[in-house]
């Protein structure tokens, strides 16, 4: 509109003849109608075009079983959660109960990565994590060989639980969120080699980072857009690094966590409404989803106890 004014119209006649259709009818002919009217004036250049002496990136979906208390803590809050939300749509029908429906699997998608993050006290008592003990077990190799770190997370919150963890193990780290005053300092710290760790949550680091230090990115949660994840992984896969990159996605198996990474080719838009809280991207969600994001884990046992949600 800037460079053509008028060309695509104003404001609202794009928003009804192109955003509207397209973005929540789903209507493909608009969209091809958009791509062919913008794409003589679109130059596109692919990473692989320009950058023909990157090394190579290899990719690794880790799957980490729950265990213990934390399975347990899993599947008695999943049978509470879904009771509740089922009543609730039965009462609302699922159209006006986003917002209930957003916050129980907000809370499945926290014990995934540490019960210490969901706001209740039995989760807060349970110590034991899959994720976190990978990560120790993990971690300490990876530096010990020389290894620079970029660990990506959604949870501030969870960052700040993995910050104790460096500390007891006494790995140098530098952490990013949106809060951190000192940005510079913690890049330059590691980029110089000053720290072997980057704690790096997603709304603050994701992109416009030059992070070639780094040959190993971890992704601590699921994201909704492989496009998005991959921005952030090309932190450290990027112009100027002379290492293979290796990049490990952890996933808590047969959670709701897996159902997200599978969701994340058909459904990218109902995976965005789930990680961002989207109630209206999350629109989306029929009763058939509903029954996959709340089916239970498979195998092991689970000792269930009655929590409050």
């Amino acid at each position: 509109h800037f460079l053509m004014p008028g060309f695509l119209g104003d404001a609202e006649r794009f928003r009804k003849l192109y955003r509207n259709p397209i973005e929540k009818g789903g209507d493909l002919e608009r969209r091809d109608a958009l791509a062919a009217r913008v794409r003589p004036f679109l130059l596109r250049r692919r990473k692989q075009e320009v950058a023909t002496e990157l090394p190579p990136k290899t990719e690794m979906v880790v799957k980490l079983e729950l265990e213990g208390p934390q399975r347990d803590l899993y599947e008695t809050l999943r049978v509470s959660l879904s009771e509740r939300v089922r009543e609730e749509i039965s009462k609302k029908g699922l159209e006006r109960s986003h917002i209930m429906v957003l916050d129980a699997l907000l809370k499945l998608r926290q014990v995934c990565c540490d019960p210490r993050l969901v706001k209740l006290t039995e989760a807060r008592k349970v110590q034991v994590s899959a994720k976190l003990e990978w990560l120790r077990e993990t971690l300490p190799e990876m530096v010990g060989e020389g290894r620079r770190v970029l660990i990506f997370s959604q949870f501030a919150t969870l960052l700040g639980l993995l910050e104790e963890t460096l500390k007891e193990s006494g790995i140098p780290y530098s952490k990013l969120t949106g809060e951190t005053k000192d940005r510079p300092a913690q890049i330059d710290a590691f980029q110089s080699g000053s720290t072997h760790v980057f704690l790096i949550s997603l709304k603050a680091g994701g992109v416009g980072l030059n992070l070639t230090a780094a040959d190993t990115v971890i992704h601590y949660d699921p994201w909704w857009n492989p496009a998005a994840e991959n921005q952030a992984t090309d932190r450290a896969h990027r112009i100027g690094q002379d290492k293979p990159v290796f990049v490990y996605k952890l996933i808590a198996e047969g959670s709701l966590e897996e159902r997200i990474l599978q969701m994340q080719q058909g459904k990218a838009d109902l995976a965005r409404g789930i990680l961002e809280g989207d109630a209206g991207a999350s629109s989306k969600i029929t009763a058939e989803d509903l029954q996959a994001l709340f089916a239970p884990l498979e195998g092991g046992e689970t000792e269930r106890r009655t929590v409050k949600a």
